[in-house]
């Protein structure tokens, strides 16, 4: 079947004047990869090479983590399990790393509790291995519980080969994916969400501050980690909130600490100022029409079943259009409210978002004689 684009554009040139406007300078970022998202409105506030793969570097605990929390949220898992410390996480996540630790002395046996506090806020190697090898018997089978967990949610190019993201040439994950995980963990675990906001924990009579310098900030950044790979840089993943707004943001490919903690600050404070929420569509408002094949009616309405906002640029908005994608025809019966395509929504030549479109209302068979001249149209299309 081919894909149909209806151009909804009419309707959006009411909203947002089509003519020239003084523009202000574009905004940019020093990161090489980077993706921002509204979480409302689910609008795309900046985006650059955000499909690309990179290693994750530390920024892979966050998947570990949400491996944890799930099973803890079942019930597979309690917060009064103990994990004993391996010689392999003492060696290669522990002391004697050299990286980041909560310093879990060898043959010891930790709680989990104390374990995902380590691996959220001080983003400790020797946590991570140890709630992986205590879960799934060695870091390798858990880190296949981490990609395979990965698509479960949607995330088709993250690879994880161990729980803490040290180097692999076989880890990756791109800006998009890392923006999803997040929300996810702020949507799926709220509870443990909001470890990655404490700024500091006390295990062993060792104070232990959060990683994460946006935290002690005050900026309204509640999470979540930052990571950094040779040959790549330095990245981070956060989420702010400010009023009733949140964002998430992840961006990569920054050359220093400095670099990130100030290109991070620029980014969350002009995603806080420079919109506005403009409403595009009402509550089942129609915003297009389907071709029906072999229906009682050849043409239905399509709604998108709830009211749809988009942010757009306070200074130098360009003229909004959308296009609907479905694929055509539809084949009659068609019931109502049945999803058929997305609604795609462009400021200039920037995606902002796709929303679902549904059907207004059902689309009943056709008597012979109105499905035959159909399919004699439909014959007629494909021949031209």
């Amino acid at each position: 079947m081919r894909m149909k684009w209806l151009a909804v554009v009419g309707f959006l040139a009411a909203v947002v004047s089509g003519q020239a406007v003084a523009q202000t300078p574009a905004f940019d970022t020093k990161a090489k990869q980077i993706y921002l998202v509204d979480a409302e409105t689910g609008t795309v506030l900046f985006s650059r090479d955000e499909d690309a793969p990179v290693p994750p570097a530390s920024l892979a605990k966050l998947m570990a983590m949400e491996v944890v929390f799930e099973a803890l949220d079942k019930g597979e898992l309690t917060p009064e399990t103990s994990f004993e410390v391996s010689e392999h996480a003492w060696r290669t996540g522990g002391a004697p790393s050299g990286t980041s630790t909560m310093f879990a002395a060898i043959k010891s046996r930790i709680r989990v509790a104390d374990l995902i506090q380590g691996a959220t806020v001080q983003l400790a190697n020797d946590a991570c291995i140890v709630l992986a090898e205590g879960m799934a018997g060695s870091e390798a089978a858990f880190a296949e519980l981490m990609t395979k967990r990965a698509r479960d949610l949607g995330l088709p190019v993250a690879t994880f080969k161990n729980a803490t993201g040290l180097p692999h040439p076989e880890n990756k994950v791109t800006m998009r994916e890392l923006v999803a995980l997040t929300r996810h963990l702020y949507e799926a675990h709220p509870d443990y969400y909001r470890l990655y906001s404490q700024p500091e924990f006390e295990w062993n009579k060792i104070l232990q501050r959060n990683k994460n310098p946006l935290i002690a900030a005050n900026v309204g950044v509640d999470g979540l980690a930052t990571g950094f790979a040779e040959g790549f840089g330095f990245s981070l993943a956060v989420s702010m909130q400010r009023g009733d707004r949140r964002v998430y943001l992840a961006m990569g490919g920054l050359e220093s600490e400095k670099e990130r903690i100030e290109e991070s600050r620029r980014v969350l404070d002009w995603a806080m100022t420079a919109f506005e929420k403009r409403r595009i569509f009402a509550d089942g408002e129609t915003i297009g029409e389907a071709s029906v094949y072999g229906g009682a009616d050849s043409r239905v309405a399509l709604v998108a079943g709830s009211p749809v906002d988009v942010l757009l640029p306070v200074k130098n908005p360009e003229r909004l259009t959308a296009r609907i994608v479905y694929k055509w025809p539809l084949n009659a019966p068609v019931a109502a409210g049945q999803q058929v395509g997305v609604v795609k929504l462009w400021n200039g030549d920037k995606l902002l978002r796709e929303v679902p479109v549904k059907t207004a209302r059902a689309v009943e068979p056709g008597t012979l004689t109105s499905r035959a001249i159909d399919a004699l149209q439909e014959l007629l299309f494909f021949w031209l």
